[in-house]
């Protein structure tokens, strides 16, 4: 690649960090590195897939926003914004991936237990979501599992959260530069299938790996009170993001709002989302678990919870 279409490259990831990056100031700041780093040939004789590595690492490197990447593809990209999430191809990775919906299932005990890998958009993954949620909705406990999940749909979220609380309510706000607007974001007053309502407990399975809207329904449901985060803190990204045609096969990521507590102000940016209960991450599950079984107990083991109580027991020894 000639240094003449590298210049060209950059000078388009500038264009669109100039028009849309959320923090303007960053974005002057980080107009300057890139140039200075053009000027000072980095970026010559590297291939696409290592001019984008070289990129993102300094479009990191003023405030380490990890939403912020240029990215190399094998096919050409799409044109911008929901162009990809309306590609074929899209929707064959979204099913191939259940919708993320990785594993749903009732553990012995009368635990539910739900892993999530991504948080597809919602006119994808509302039926998986309503169909998990209406299988662990009779449980006396519930393990929601985001130590893999790598981002997604803000409304998927509130479509998830939805089943999981008795009223509606405010858990998150989105403030995006265009326009200079703040979009509220409340569960539905309405979803398909039985909820598993307000009351009964839940745990938050978190990790390193825990990204963007994993991180948005560990961070809501903590800061509603409404589950116990379990795990290690999350990767720390908290900025919705869309993607920019640059090249043939090259897109730039950038983030055109930030979420935050509709209370605090406060979000999971940079820092991670900070368990309730700390723990390896690969030891989350038998911690959470525990202490789902010792509630299951707590609920009586006569009549017709017998059996249910037979199988904590049971799966509490074993653990």
């Amino acid at each position: 690649m000639g240094s003449e279409a590298r210049a060209a490259q950059v000078e388009e990831v500038i264009r669109r960090l100039e028009a849309h990056y959320v923090f303007p100031d960053v974005a002057a700041k980080l107009v300057e590195v890139l140039r200075a780093r053009l000027g000072e040939g980095a970026y010559v004789d590297l291939d696409d897939a290592e001019f984008a590595t070289a990129v993102t690492a300094d479009l990191q490197s003023v405030n380490d926003d990890k939403h912020l990447r240029l990215r190399h593809h094998l096919d050409p990209v799409a044109e911008d914004g929901d162009a990809e999430l309306a590609s074929d191809g899209f929707r064959q990775a979204a099913e191939l991936e259940n919708f993320g919906i990785a594993a749903v299932r009732r553990l012995p005990g009368n635990v539910g237990y739900l892993d999530t890998t991504m948080l597809y958009p919602l006119d994808f993954a509302a039926a998986a979501v309503s169909a998990a949620m209406t299988l662990v909705a009779p449980a006396d406990a519930l393990l929601i599992d985001v130590r893999r999940n790598r981002g997604g749909s803000p409304e998927t979220s509130a479509f998830l959260q939805s089943y999981l609380v008795d009223e509606r309510t405010h858990y998150l706000d989105i403030y995006e530069r265009d326009g200079d607007r703040v979009t509220q974001m409340w569960t539905l007053p309405y979803v398909p299938g039985p909820k598993f309502g307000g009351t009964k407990p839940i745990w938050v399975l978190t990790g390193p790996s825990t990204f963007s809207g994993g991180e948005d329904l560990a961070f809501s449901l903590q800061r509603q009170e409404r589950a116990k985060t379990v795990g290690e803190p999350t990767r720390g990204g908290a900025h919705p993001r869309e993607q920019y045609k640059v090249d043939t096969y090259l897109d730039v990521t950038v983030p055109i709002a930030r979420s935050y507590d509709p209370k605090s102000g406060e979000n999971w940016e940079g820092v991670g989302v900070s368990p309730n209960i700390p723990v390896a991450a690969d030891k989350a599950f038998d911690t959470a678990y525990a202490l789902a079984l010792r509630h299951v107990l707590e609920l009586g083991g006569s009549g017709p919870r017998r059996v249910v109580a037979e199988e904590a027991r049971k799966a509490l020894d074993q653990l």
